[in-house]
């Protein structure tokens, strides 16, 4: 990247690294078997997961965000995002909540080279829904999921959300305005909406709709 004289240069901040990755595997590769029906049909819904967690009706939606820094990705995510060595990226890690419920933990890697223009607004997201923005933006393409089974002890989840039992979660590759970023969401055992599959009715979409106005407002 070539980098001018005013160019944004971010300071990177410093964390202790993963010793293990969760092993990540492309959904196809994943048994019937393996997953219930409901769970499956929410690893791979293709839709808005903030919508979906919204028309749950399980709960008011809300998002708070737990860390954010420029930091090296880890090497699953630079290779999914086909960044070099030491690219910087904006790491965003958030907690999406029903009724303060902590439910779902999600990671978002944002390549420096991506927050230029339409998206410079990305690094300013503060506790509002990345989600509600990349399925309003004309043109945004979302790339097959990558599964992982990982425990729920696993380093990749920040301590006050780690627990005893396994947790299943997801990541896949967006492109916006030709840019690329990566989202992963783990679903924590207090996950409830697992018993319903992630439909969604008329008259619920009104429902989502105005949530997601004042989600990015």
């Amino acid at each position: 990247m070539q980098l001018s004289s005013t160019t944004f240069i971010p300071r990177p901040q410093w964390r202790k690294r993963l010793a293990i990755e969760p092993r990540w595997r492309p959904e196809a590769l994943c048994a019937r078997e393996t997953l219930s029906p409901n769970v499956r049909a929410w690893l791979t819904d293709n839709g808005s997961l903030t919508a979906r967690l919204i028309a749950s009706e399980q709960g008011q939606f809300s998002v708070k965000r737990l860390h954010q820094g420029w930091e090296v990705p880890l090497l699953s995510e630079r290779r999914l995002l086909d960044l070099p060595p030491r690219q910087l990226a904006l790491v965003r890690e958030v907690v999406l909540l029903l009724d303060d419920r902590a439910v779902v933990f999600a990671r978002s890697i944002f390549p420096i080279t991506s927050l230029n223009g339409s998206l410079a607004h990305l690094r300013r997201l503060q506790n509002k829904s990345l989600g509600a923005f990349l399925f309003k933006h004309p043109g945004m393409r979302r790339y097959p999921f990558e599964v992982s089974r990982m425990p729920g002890s696993s380093a990749y989840l920040p301590s006050e959300l780690r627990q005893p039992e396994p947790a299943w979660g997801r990541r896949c590759r967006f492109e916006v305005s030709g840019e690329k970023l990566m989202v992963s969401e783990v679903f924590l055992n207090t996950f409830t909406p697992w018993k319903t599959a992630p439909s969604m009715h008329r008259t619920q979409r009104s429902k989502v709709k105005t949530a997601f106005t004042s989600l990015t407002q």
